[in-house]
């Protein structure tokens, strides 16, 4: 699960020098607020799987469940708070780096450990 974190993360960093290339700092901003907001929660799902599967009787299914709303809830809201919070957000590049972002931790499941 934590790998797949550790290849957002070097997406995000790729999209965001690539989003600077091209369009400057307003894209730079713009990837790396659609980074956060993918990023941030993955990372306290994965510590909240982590923690449940280490106790006994905990029922592992409904806890992913339960922390999957909360993921997607909590992404939401961080794309929202900054969307309001920087009002020169560049779109594309927050469209663009957030689909980058998302998709990166499907390799994990291709990559064998």
């Amino acid at each position: 699960m934590f790998k797949a974190i550790y290849l957002q993360f070097g997406a995000a960093l790729l999209a965001a020098i690539g989003a600077w290339v091209i369009v400057g700092g307003r894209g730079l901003v713009s990837v790396g607020v659609a980074a956060l907001a993918a990023i941030v929660p993955n990372l306290l799902f994965a510590v909240r799987l982590a923690m449940v599967s280490r106790r006994p009787g905990a029922s592992y299914v409904a806890n992913f469940f339960v922390g999957e709303f909360l993921k997607i809830a909590v992404t939401i809201g961080l794309l929202a708070v900054a969307i309001r919070e920087y009002p020169e957000m560049h779109w594309p590049s927050l469209m663009i780096g957030l689909a980058i972002v998302l998709h990166a931790g499907f390799i994990a499941f291709w990559k064998k450990s």
